[in-house]
């Protein structure tokens, strides 16, 4: 890599951070970026997922040391998702992806006019109106979306919300927080399938981490500042953002 490459590297992660911890979608900034200097896409798809790794301890850490995150009792989803990103990391090691983009694309534009038009339930957590009142049904759809997550990074964060906040009952700032810690979970056993089929390029994927880092440090912060309230209106400029990228990509 170039310096230019370099700098370019950590500022992109920087914006990715940020926008992975407050809303979702940042490893579309990234993962064309590191195709474009040369990885091939399986390579980049994998390679990423170091920065989200080390991205989400910080994030993670950040939302348990101000009481937003509770381990013990924010785990209960942590079993489906994994199990479903071990199936969905092993589809990822040599599929194409190109027709699944479209599709994902359609889905984050029914989710934009959902966030758009029921402000309500995003943003007041109400458990009482949770549509997964069934613990198998809940395991069942998260065990898909571990599947998705594991197969391809980009837009997980706004279907995990969608779960979390519609499903579950959660207000955004809490499910943005439990988003963080599945995704740090299933994170792991994925990357570790990656390596374990030499797609990880380690050098890249530490000089992109580093800027994650950075970003899910200020990710944290202004999320906790401005509350459930700002990270709806966030979430949709990005939503919008990211249905256009993966329509027109």
């Amino acid at each position: 890599m170039t310096i230019i490459e370099i700098i370019v590297t950590i500022l992109l992660g920087t914006a990715a951070g940020f926008i992975n911890t407050f809303a979702g979608g940042g490893s579309m900034l990234v993962v064309p970026f590191l195709i474009f200097i040369g990885l091939p896409a399986n390579v980049a798809n994998a390679t990423n997922r170091i920065a989200i790794l080390l991205q989400n301890v910080v994030s993670v850490s950040g939302f348990k040391q101000k009481k937003i995150l509770d381990f013990k009792t924010d785990s209960k989803l942590l079993l489906p998702v994994a199990l479903g990103s071990i199936v969905g990391a092993f589809i990822a090691v040599d599929i194409n992806e190109e027709i699944f983009k479209k599709v994902i694309a359609g889905l984050l534009i029914v989710m934009f006019f959902m966030l758009l038009l029921n402000p309500d339930a995003w943003v007041k957590a109400n458990a009482d109106k949770a549509k997964m009142k069934s613990p198998w049904l809940r395991n069942i759809i998260f065990f898909f979306l571990g599947i998705y997550g594991g197969f391809i990074q980009i837009g997980i964060g706004f279907f995990l919300l969608a779960g979390l906040v519609l499903g579950c009952g959660y207000d955004l700032l809490k499910a943005n927080a439990i988003k963080l810690f599945i995704v740090l979970f299933y994170t792991i056993i994925a990357l570790a399938i990656f390596i374990w089929n030499d797609l990880v390029d380690f050098k890249v994927g530490l000089i992109l981490a580093c800027g994650n880092m950075l970003g899910a440090w200020l990710g944290v912060r202004f999320s906790i500042k401005w509350g459930a309230k700002y990270i709806r209106y966030f979430l949709l400029v990005v939503l919008v953002i990211v249905a256009v990228r993966l329509f027109f990509s």
